[in-house]
């Protein structure tokens, strides 16, 4: 017959194992959970990124007799661009324009072929995130 004192503390032991496994499992999913927000988060500034540049080609194809005042080049203040500048200032971080950190760019080369570049860095980040779209407007002005 065994001595009923070497059996005791056995089931302290299987509850702490069974509080470490589920806490491990908790801490898993609190992990998840931050990935699945920085994913999303990435995921808006991205399309929110495609939607203006996408915007501004619109409004390009629209004012094509001004199409060289919107490249980035071009010293001149012309209201469509800066106005432009500003609205992709405010939707995503990371962006000043006045202290000449990571401004959109617009640039209007050969054949009227524009290149919308837009950089932005996310919070609590160090590298800069970018999108660029590519479109050839032709067309009588």
């Amino acid at each position: 017959m065994k001595n009923p004192h070497s059996q005791e503390g056995v089931m302290l032991i299987e509850a702490l194992i069974g509080i470490l496994i589920f806490s491990i499992g908790i801490l898993a999913l609190i992990g998840m959970q931050a990935t699945a927000i920085k994913n999303t988060t990435d995921a808006r500034y991205r399309s929110e990124a495609a939607f203006l540049a996408n915007q501004i080609i619109g409004q390009m194809w629209v004012d094509r007799p001004n199409l060289t005042r919107y490249d980035h080049d071009d010293a001149g203040n012309y209201g469509p661009r800066n106005d432009w500048r500003t609205t992709v200032q405010t939707a995503l971080p990371g962006i000043d324009i006045a202290n000449n950190i990571l401004v959109p760019e617009i640039q209007v080369g050969a054949s009227n072929e524009v290149t919308v570049t837009i950089r932005w860095k996310q919070p609590s980040e160090d590298s800069t995130r970018s999108f660029q779209m590519i479109n050839r407007i032709n067309g009588p002005v």
